[in-house]
């Protein structure tokens, strides 16, 4: 299926179609922070690049990363349950990590729920580490795992 699945720079249009996908498969249950119009402003930032999966004329996973000088944040990441587990995901950050290594940006960061042990498994996968906990980071609710990956040290997924 990861196959038949175009990876493309975001325009302006998707931002709606991202927004309900971050709602439906990221924010359950925390509010809606990442309305179209936040969207759309990280398409149209020199500093952020987001990043569509696209498979026939149906956008089915995105990501959204901010490049500073030495860092990167990884904002959001979101795959439709039904592509979920095809490969989508890893090509989106495998995309944005070697975009970064370009940059000269040496650590890439993100957070995910400490719920939500199939997230933290695929990052840890990828070669991303628990930095720290940040409780109630999730609308003084729920707790955040911050993860990194120094992209200029070999990862876990390098060596098989």
């Amino acid at each position: 299926m990861s196959n038949e699945v175009e990876i493309r720079l975001a325009r302006v249009v998707d931002a709606p179609q991202l927004a309900v996908m971050s709602r439906d498969f990221v924010e359950i249950g925390l509010g809606w922070s990442w309305v179209p119009s936040r969207i759309a402003g990280q398409i149209r930032s020199s500093e952020s690049v987001v990043l569509v999966a696209q498979c026939a004329t149906r956008i089915v996973a995105f990501a959204v990363m901010r490049f500073g000088d030495e860092e990167a944040h990884l904002d959001l990441l979101s795959v439709k349950p039904a592509f979920r587990r095809t490969g989508i995901g890893r090509r989106l950050i495998s995309w944005l990590e070697e975009s970064a290594l370009v940059a000269g940006v040496s650590v890439i960061y993100l957070e995910v729920r400490a719920a939500n042990e199939s997230a933290r498994a695929f990052y840890a996968s990828l070669g991303y580490c628990c930095v720290t906990c940040v409780h109630g980071y999730y609308g003084g609710r729920e707790t955040a795992v911050c993860m990194a990956r120094d992209l200029w040290s070999p990862s876990l997924s390098d060596a098989t």
